[in-house]
């Protein structure tokens, strides 16, 4: 998916919405446990309940590789399941050097068909830039992370007198095109600085709701001209009941932002 239909498809749906399926089988409402694969029938109804209000699904392949060659099964199901014109992310956060790098974009890409990927770019330009020869595929660099271990790296002060996140920031865009990069919702009083730094880049912003970030607070600096923002929400959403109406309860939170979206778009 290009740029012009990312933005297209934001504009249709009136939402920066993405969809995390952080699916963990530990959490899922208890009557799917009896199907053949619970993931995916939880999955499936949480796409159903949602697709038509977000532009974008976020996979997180942590919780799929936690299941061994069953989870690469589900995973496989899901992303088959998702309707074409919306947009998927791997989030993978891979990053490693020459073939390794290649290989990784090449499973992602190729046998997954993934329209992104989340890489770490700390290894630098040679461990991102096999991810950008896959035409029409989108990179998305670690920036600025929501956790509050993002304390302890990315705010080293470099001898240039900028932050570390800040020179991955200003560095890396330069690497090619098709570049987004994750800047999380629990760091609002950066993004003026961060938009100053990569006015047209595609942010995706996860720590909305669960982790405590504002959607207020993000797109107040966050947004441009292209909107700019996917905004991330997991465990508010897909957890939003344990029960047989987990799908309507998902829908429910899903909307709510969705409106604020909305309204946000004008």
């Amino acid at each position: 998916m290009n740029r012009v239909e990312l933005v297209n498809l934001i504009k249709q749906k009136q939402s920066f919405l993405s969809v995390g399926l952080d699916s963990d089988l530990t959490k899922i409402p208890k009557h799917l446990l009896s199907a053949d694969d619970p993931v995916f029938e939880f999955n499936k109804g949480i796409i159903d309940a949602t697709h038509d209000i977000t532009p974008c699904y976020k996979i997180n392949i942590a919780f799929y590789e936690a299941m061994g060659i069953k989870g690469w099964e589900t995973l496989a199901k899901t992303l088959d399941y998702i309707p074409d014109n919306i947009f998927t992310i791997a989030d993978a956060k891979r990053g490693d050097i020459g073939n390794t790098s290649k290989k990784y974009a090449e499973a992602f890409f190729k046998e997954f068909s993934f329209d992104s990927i989340t890489v770490a770019p700390y290894m630098g330009r040679d461990s991102v830039e096999p991810f950008l020869e896959f035409s029409g595929k989108w990179v998305i660099l670690l920036a600025l992370t929501s956790n509050k271990g993002s304390q302890d790296f990315q705010f080293i002060k470099k001898p240039t007198g900028e932050h570390l996140y800040e020179e991955v920031l200003r560095i890396s865009q330069t690497w090619g095109e098709n570049i987004m990069y994750v800047i999380g919702a629990t760091h609002p009083e950066e993004f003026k600085n961060i938009r100053s730094l990569v006015p047209n880049h595609f942010l995706l912003v996860p720590g909305v709701g669960a982790q405590g970030g504002s959607l207020e607070g993000v797109c107040k600096y966050g947004m441009n001209e292209d909107v700019g923002l996917l905004i991330n929400s997991s465990r508010g959403i897909i957890y939003a009941s344990d029960a047989e109406d987990f799908g309507d309860a998902a829908r429910a939170s899903a909307l709510k932002l969705q409106q604020g979206m909305s309204m946000l778009l004008g």
